[in-house]
């Protein structure tokens, strides 16, 4: 049937334009046009992150039932599973820059190890002492070079990412292992004996705050964000421009204060069987800052847009005017700087570093938890809050079934967590799929 011109919207007028040129859910004006917008492309494939939080909770019901005592809530255990899964979601944001950009990288495992290994040897006491902050410096700035050097050698000389990689995880496996017997340790530094900068190292991953302190942190954090949500979508409003409904804005600053309370509520309960351990651990606003920081970088800077365009259509990036080879270095050496991070809480976590870090293995969850919490293998989309639910999905897993001795065995743990990233990948295509044949026809 054939559509005559007057039936058809006036797109000169600016509401119907963005109408046309914006998701729904974009231009709503009010928390009943955005619920409906959002519904809508929910039905259309476009799930977003409400499968890995359905995966959560499902997880969180399914092994509080069946764990013994139903010790799988206790706040011993929710906060133990935290700092298990620190490692998981900073590699996953890790492996976020290379995904966004449409490629892959094999190697954060090895390269952050490396800069873990170094970390530990200087600030060892009896060789070089080094103060804690240059130490750790000087680890991720081995990183960051590594993973540059591969992102030249991508971008210059037209490489595959996953032969650069699959090369520089042999190459990093290798100097992880020399850096190991650098000194008279016999390949195993550790943190423990005495000295500062051992602690602070150490106290990464098991030292806390204070309670008190905690509560006061976690006050500070939701007033400021819930300030800069605020602002932020107001001077959009006051501009002209689009943004979600104020209703929705305080939405969003309720739910942050919420997750906050539960957070700081639990860790603040007495988790030790002699003695007193209560307080939230450090590694929580280290994660949390992370997700800052690479937050506000993808969402809020040229270069996080310049990332989605490239891992969108790069031909079309590079005839917009974009340096596409200068993101690209630039990202994978991001790549390899955060995976440094997330070693360095994996030495903290050991209490040291030795060759018996699985750097194959944690490549795989890295890549597994990013594309679980819903960042495409096919790049173009991404953030880096779905390495953090990524991997809060695969530690819960784990975390779950070393609570049941008939499951706790190793093969269990590969096929639960190959089969949920399946289910991941292909929720994946069916969201791309649908996204692209989602246009509007006209009878």
């Amino acid at each position: 049937m054939t559509v005559q011109p007057e039936e058809l919207p006036d797109l000169t007028a600016a509401p119907e334009a963005a109408r046309a040129e914006l998701p729904p859910e974009v231009v709503a004006q009010s928390l009943g046009e955005y619920v409906r917008a959002y519904s809508s492309r929910i039905r259309g494939g476009e799930s977003g992150v409400l499968p890995v939080i359905a995966a959560m909770v499902a997880i969180v019901l399914v092994f509080t039932a069946i764990s013994p005592n139903h010790v799988f809530i206790s706040a011993g255990n929710l906060v133990n599973l935290f700092q298990q899964a620190a490692v998981f979601m900073i590699l996953a944001m890790a492996e976020g820059f290379a995904l966004v950009l449409g490629e892959i990288d094999l190697s954060v495992g090895f390269v952050g190890a490396i800069g873990a290994a170094i970390t530990v040897q200087l600030v060892q006491p009896s060789t070089t002492n080094w103060h804690w902050i240059p130490a750790i410096i000087a680890g991720l700035l081995a990183c960051t070079v590594f993973g540059l050097i591969q992102g030249t050698l991508i971008t210059r000389l037209r490489l595959p990412s996953f032969i650069v990689t699959l090369a520089g995880y042999l190459i990093a496996n290798g100097i992880f292992l020399d850096v190991l017997l650098l000194g008279p340790f016999s390949g195993y530094p550790n943190l423990l004996g005495q000295g500062n900068n051992l602690a602070v190292i150490y106290h990464l991953m098991w030292g806390t705050i204070d309670p008190t302190v905690s509560w006061i942190a976690a006050a500070v954090v939701v007033v400021a964000l819930g300030l800069l949500i605020w602002l932020s979508d107001s001077r959009r409003r006051k501009s002209g421009l689009v943004a979600p409904p104020a209703s929705l804005s305080l939405i969003k600053i309720g739910m942050i204060a919420v997750v906050a309370a539960v957070v700081v509520t639990i860790c603040d309960i007495n988790r030790a069987n002699i003695g007193t351990l209560a307080g939230v651990p450090w590694v929580i606003p280290i994660v949390v800052s992370v997700l800052g920081a690479w937050t506000i970088l993808f969402q809020r800077t040229k270069f996080g847009r310049y990332m989605y365009a490239i891992g969108g259509n790069a031909e079309a990036a590079r005839r917009a005017g974009i340096n596409v080879s200068l993101i690209r270095t630039l990202g994978f050496g991001l790549c390899s700087f955060t995976a440094g991070v997330a070693m360095l809480l994996y030495a903290s976590l050991l209490g040291g570093m030795s060759n018996n870090v699985g750097g194959g293995q944690y490549v795989l969850y890295a890549v597994a938890a990013a594309v679980i919490g819903g960042t495409s293998l096919f790049g173009g989309r991404g953030k880096p809050i779905h390495g953090v639910l990524g991997g809060l999905v695969i530690a819960g897993i784990y975390n779950g079934l070393y609570l049941l001795p008939q499951l706790s065995s190793v093969e269990w743990q590969y096929i639960i967590t190959g089969l949920v990233l399946l289910a991941a990948v292909i929720i994946d295509a069916v969201s791309r799929r649908g996204a692209s044949s989602g246009s509007v026809t006209r009878a």
